[in-house]
């Protein structure tokens, strides 16, 4: 058995700094008559301290056969530069000893600033000494000024160390010399009653444990096995951004053909897309008023860029389908029309790229004064407005986070009758939307559009098998590339819409959001709750769900003794039964186990004599 004692604090005198030989650890350790070990083996140890260079360390021999370990700081710099073991060395003290010299305060303030904050942190029921060593010789009181530091020099006070022991809960000693009165029978008497108290401290644990390890000699309780690790669900990463870029080049549901001033085809586009970013467009295609905007700027350069011609007689009209022709826009400014398919590439790219679209225009346009001015018209279609132009240093912007409307500002659009050109029909409900955004977003939706299918040429759509709020999550997602159910059966439904329309992205999503909700759950709400899990399974397999169903047979096998008491475990097929009860947790064997040492213990204990 051994005794820790760490000491902290310079006690030597200020003006004398070899005192290591003459301290108050090391007269100690050397006069007790507790304490067996020569001069000279002390001084073996305290030199020979590789391991810790931090600390002196002193060893002996106290009561005969316990070890004592002392290990002694007096600098801060020193302390503080080897944090891990000091702190080590702290944490694991019996005992801990503080001291400064009285007429040296810089020694006290050091102790009280550095060193009281570190023990505060790690001390745990460990008793510490203050000691005050030295006979003061100087007891004027000091300067109170605020800017004199005259008192540095001045003795420290008996007051001011009976204070602090009170803030640490310590014991106060003053040593006023280190002699065989004040170090063998005062500070020992103290140290010696606390490391008595340490013994006993760890021979009554000693004996718990001893006590413990005999009373389950016989039959040792057994060891709980952890859970198997649940399956790793790995998501999808968006495309998103590719989806509205693809549909740029794709030419479907084409409803904006923009010409040059000689009314020659530029380019297609779709008016959802454009109107998600700018609000000329806006301004344009009539969905929002001059009153609306209220920004003479933004009308100003729609008035000046683009003209809407409706004329029957423009060439080419009577190729246009009858149904639902394109809207022409004429682009007035030649050297803008020059450029307009690089400017409605950058568009569908998220409007962020700038260096790509100047580089693409200055390839076309040699003159920079005719690159400028067409790079200042895109920063106006972009402006937002009643603020000023933001987008001015191409270069500093493009460094920022990508300016991606379409995830915002196409939820403007959702579930509005504004530019839509499709309405579905749900539990005797309509729900307006946008053939270009679902053909882009959706590859089922995309054949049906444009395959020889009935959807293709009718403007109403029932869909059926769908709540009208599901159905409207589902489109959310494809405007917005998110969503958000309100909980497990919704988010269920919702993965049965993505499953029948092939989005796996969407399915990812609402497995990935039944799975944290049900691990979320404490055992008590799993056990109270009125969620079929096995029925959820059964869902699962049935639309092709094999991510969610494996982790849901892993989870009720995890969760056997809570799921097993419920109805509609009967309802797992032979299959399903057979899997969880190979992996059910806590397992069989381990029941077994925990039965007989139950049983055991119950046989070990006496009777009770008052019953």
């Amino acid at each position: 058995m051994s005794i820790h004692i760490v000491a902290l604090g310079n006690e030597g005198d200020a003006f004398h700094q070899d005192n290591r030989s003459s301290g108050l650890i090391r007269t100690y350790l050397g006069r007790s008559p507790l304490v067996s070990g020569d001069e000279s083996s002390l001084l073996l140890n305290a030199t020979s301290t590789v391991a810790r260079p931090v600390f002196t360390e002193y060893q002996a021999s106290a009561f005969g056969n316990v070890k004592l370990v002392v290990h002694d700081c007096p600098v801060w710099d020193i302390f503080d530069s080897d944090w891990y073991t000091s702190r080590n060395l702290i944490g694991g003290a019996d005992i801990i000893v503080i001291k400064y010299n009285v007429n040296d305060k810089f020694s006290f303030h050091e102790v009280k600033d550095n060193y009281i904050p570190v023990i505060k942190r790690a001390l745990n029921s460990v008793p510490v000494i203050i000691a005050a060593v030295g006979t003061r010789q100087n007891e004027e009181l000091p300067c109170t000024c605020p800017l004199c530091t005259s008192d540095r020099g001045s003795c420290v006070s008996t007051t001011e160390g009976i204070q602090l022991a009170k803030e640490l809960g310590a014991t106060y000693l003053e040593l006023h010399s280190l002699d065989d009165f004040y170090i063998g029978k005062y500070f020992g008497g103290v140290l010696e009653y606390f490391m008595i108290q340490a013994l006993n401290q760890k021979t009554s644990e000693k004996m718990k444990k001893r006590k413990m390890s005999n009373s389950f000699h016989g039959i040792r309780p057994p060891q709980l096995e952890q859970p198997e690790k649940m399956p790793v669900l790995k998501a999808e990463a968006s495309h998103y951004n590719a989806d509205l870029n693809n549909l740029l080049f794709c030419c479907q549901c084409v409803d904006v053909v923009f010409y040059n001033p000689d009314l020659k085809e530029v380019a297609e586009a779709h008016k959802i897309v454009l109107c998600a970013v700018s609000h000329v467009f806006m301004l344009l295609f009539n969905v929002k008023s001059p009153a609306d905007i209220q920004d003479s700027s933004i009308i100003r350069t729609t008035q000046d860029l683009f003209a809407i011609n409706r004329d029957p007689a423009f060439p080419g009209a009577s190729q246009e389908s009858p149904g639902n022709p394109p809207l022409r826009v004429i682009v007035k400014d030649a050297l803008f029309c020059s450029c307009l398919s690089d400017i409605l590439r950058f568009i569908y790219s998220g409007a962020f790229q700038w260096e790509e679209l100047e580089e693409d225009i200055r390839k076309k346009l040699k003159d920079s004064g005719d690159v400028s001015n067409v790079i200042e018209k895109v920063k106006c279609i972009l402006k937002t407005p009643g603020k000023f132009n933001c987008l001015r240093n191409c270069k500093t912007y493009q460094a920022r986070k990508p300016l991606w409307f379409y995830n915002t500002s196409l939820k403007f659009f959702l579930n509005k009758p504004m530019l839509a050109d499709v309405v579905f029909e749900i539990q005797g409900t309509t729900v307006p939307a946008h053939r270009a955004v679902l053909v882009a977003r959706c590859e089922v939706m995309a054949a049906m559009f444009n395959g020889n299918y009935m959807e293709a040429k009718s403007v109403l759509i029932p869909v059926y098998g769908v709540s009208k709020e599901t159905f409207l999550s589902f489109l959310e997602y494809l405007y917005t590339d998110s969503c958000c159910p309100a909980g497990i059966f919704q988010a269920m439904c919702l993965l049965i819409c993505a499953e029948m329309y092939q989005v796996s992205r969407l399915q990812h999503i609402c497995e990935l959001f039944i799975i944290t909700q049900l691990q979320s759950m404490p055992s008590r709400e799993l056990a109270s709750m009125n969620l079929d899990i096995v029925d959820l399974l059964k869902k699962a397999k049935f639309h092709h769900s094999d991510c969610l169903s494996t982790w849901l047979l892993h989870f009720i096998a995890t969760n056997y003794l809570i799921f097993s008491q419920k109805p509609e475990f009967q309802d797992l097929s032979v299959e399903e039964r057979s899997f969880v009860e190979k992996h059910r947790w806590p397992s069989n064997m381990y029941l077994k186990q925990l039965a007989e040492y139950r049983k055991y213990i119950h046989s070990q204990k006496c009777r009770c004599l008052v019953m």
